[in-house]
């Protein structure tokens, strides 16, 4: 018979359950984007209809490995999230602020 998770992780040393949570922490700070979207409790049918599409174009998106800024932060934002472009160098990191006003509505 199958043992509950619960059972399982008390029986692990803190040490180990501290491993745990750490490997679960990165993969979850890296996800592609169907799964970010499933995380989120969102189907491509209820994405689609956020941002104004059909279901298959959500299913296009998350299979491309390519494709401009703006689609992008759209997307996240649809999940109710906000996108940011980080460059990362041996030295630092840099937020990079050029798309900051990206799809916005130019102000006279």
């Amino acid at each position: 018979m199958a043992k509950k998770f619960a059972a399982l992780r008390a029986q692990m040393s803190p040490e180990a359950r501290a491993h745990a949570q750490e490997k679960a922490n990165a993969m979850l700070a890296e996800m592609p984007l169907h799964e970010l979207r499933q995380a989120r409790g969102l189907s491509q049918k209820m994405l689609a209809e956020v941002l104004h599409v059909q279901q298959p174009s959500i299913a296009k998106i998350e299979k491309r490995t390519d494709m401009y800024i703006s689609t992008l932060r759209s997307h996240i934002e649809a999940m109710g999230g906000e996108l940011e472009v980080i460059a990362k160098f041996p030295d630092g990191v840099v937020k990079i602020s050029n798309f900051a006003d990206l799809g916005k509505p130019a102000t006279a």
